[in-house]
Order: structure tokens, then C-alpha cells, then sequence
């Protein structure tokens, strides 16, 4: 399913509008069975939607920030709550960020890997960065053109160092992490899938597969069989998609709703 500008346009934007536009730019049929996405925190009481705040980690200083700046919903790409929790603990920087939320009356939201599976999505900006080409979807999904991963067949081939170069400029990146096959050869396929791509890569053939994480059994056959490696750490993947996602819900929500990004979301992996 393609990203449309078929929105739905109602003044009054309470949650439930939000919700079917958001829904509309990523359909949750799409999501990964084992995953949790949709209204996380549905608030106790109702309330009409002024300012939407997107992260990709809803951590305790993004809870912090959302309170301040009085967002009434948070997009968090990652979903909070995911495993069943049995109490919770005001002890638990993860527990007390639920608390808050839920004692600040604040809608929750999680698109996760359906907004990653959508043509415009995730994977799509992504691919953007590796280089003009032919894209294509790794793993689709049946009677759709959604589907997770993309492969890219470069128009030109390149060295693995230029390709690294412009993935790190399309990140916002100074260091990446590489696995080198032979560093001479030419690429002219980039398997790619943000987060934890390695599902994606599954009985795919590429000369380079780029992703934020992956083990190091899965990068050592990968290197064996003649293929590099790209990691870029899990969330830089993701996060840069975050202004064209805000630039999306503009054009469907109107101007009467403030929508920013997340200024304390950060990786939490960094060089030492």
C-alpha cells in the first residue's frame, strides 16, 4: 500500500480522527504478527488532540519532555509497553514512564513495522539513501505492494567505501560499522531493512546488506558468502525518518495541530 494523500480532513481532531489518519498512512494489518502496535495508552479521560510529539524510543526524558511541552499525544515509533507486565514499580525508570503517562491523562501511539512495511515508509526513506536504482521489496506481503525490506539494484555499481559514504551522509552518521567481503568489488545490489534486518535477508542474495543490527554469526555467513556488511546501530535507521513522518501527518491533519519531534530521542549507543 502506498502512502496517500487521501486523508481524512475534520476540524475537530479528537483522538479517535488521529488515530484513522495515522492508520491510513500505516495500516496495522501490515504489522508483524509478533508485534504491538496501535493506541498503547488510551487516556482515561477524552480529549481533543493540539500537539502530537514523535520519538522513536518513548524513554523517561521523552516522557519528561512530552509533560512539559503539554503534547497531548505521543507517536513513539518503538512501542512502550510490549512484553505482559505483571505490577508495575515506581522504582523502574521503564514502569514510571507508563506511570506518568497514564497519571498526565496522555494518548500513546505505536506504528512500529507497519509504518516500515508501507511504500513511503520507513525502508523507503532508507533506500533513498544508498543510491539511484531500481527498488524493490525483500518479503512481501500477499495481495499488497507493502512488504518488508527493500533490495536496490544501483543504476551504477559502486565501491563499498562510496556507498558508505552516502549512507552516512543520508543519516547523519561520522561512523558506521562494516564487515568487507573483498574491498574491491563493485556493488551493484543493496539488501536493506531498518532495526534488525536479518529477518528481511532471509533466502535474499545481495552484494551488500545494510541494516542497524545484526549478529555476528549472521554477518560472518554473510561475509563467507561473498557479501558486505552495513551496520549503522538499530535506531539511526529509523529516527531520520521521523521529519519526513511529521511532514505526512501535516498534510493530513491540516495546520491546526503542532506536530515536532522529539528533541531528547537519541541512541543510546555512542562512541567511547
Amino acid at each position: 500500500m502506498e502512502i496517500s494523500a487521501a486523508f481524512l480532513y475534520i476540524a475537530d481532531m479528537k483522538l479517535q480522527t488521529i488515530i484513522q489518519n495515522l492508520e491510513n498512512i500505516a495500516p496495522l494489518n501490515y504489522a508483524e504478527e509478533w508485534d504491538n502496535v496501535g493506541l498503547l495508552i488510551n487516556p482515561l479521560r477524552p480529549r481533543n488532540i493540539k500537539k502530537i510529539l514523535l520519538t522513536i524510543d518513548l524513554t523517561e526524558a521523552v516522557a519528561d519532555e512530552a509533560i512539559a511541552s503539554k503534547t497531548d499525544l505521543i507517536v513513539a515509533y518503538h512501542p512502550i509497553l510490549f512484553s505482559p507486565a505483571s505490577r508495575l514499580d515506581a522504582d523502574s525508570a521503564y514502569d514510571r514512564t507508563v506511570m506518568k503517562l497514564i497519571q498526565k491523562n496522555m494518548a500513546v501511539y505505536s506504528p512500529h513495522t507497519a509504518l516500515d512495511v508501507v511504500i513511503g515508509g520507513v525502508n523507503d526513506w532508507l533506500a533513498d539513501g544508498v543510491g539511484e536504482g531500481e527498488v524493490s521489496v525483500l518479503q512481501p506481503i500477499e495481495n499488497s505492494d507493502a512488504g518488508q525490506g527493500r533490495m536496490v539494484e544501483l543504476k551504477r555499481p559502486v565501491k563499498l567505501k562510496t556507498l558508505t559514504q552516502r549512507i552516512k551522509k543520508h543519516l547523519g552518521l561520522t561512523t558506521v560499522r562494516l564487515a568487507a567481503a573483498t574491498e574491491n568489488t563493485l556493488i551493484y545490489t543493496v539488501a536493506l531493512c531498518a532495526g534488525a534486518g536479518t529477518g528481511a535477508f532471509v533466502g535474499v542474495k545481495a552484494d551488500c546488506y545494510l541494516t542497524g543490527e545484526m549478529s555476528h554469526h549472521n554477518v560472518l555467513a554473510a561475509t563467507l558468502s561473498g557479501s558486505h556488511v552495513i551496520l549503522c546501530e538499530h535506531t539511526n535507521t529509523e529516527r531520520g525518518y521521523l521529519p519526513l513522518f511529521g511532514q505526512l501527518l501535516r498534510k493530513a491533519l491540516g495546520n491546526d495541530i503542532e506536530i515536532i519531534v522529539s528533541s531528547e530521542d537519541a541512541d543510546p549507543i555512542f562512541i567511547g
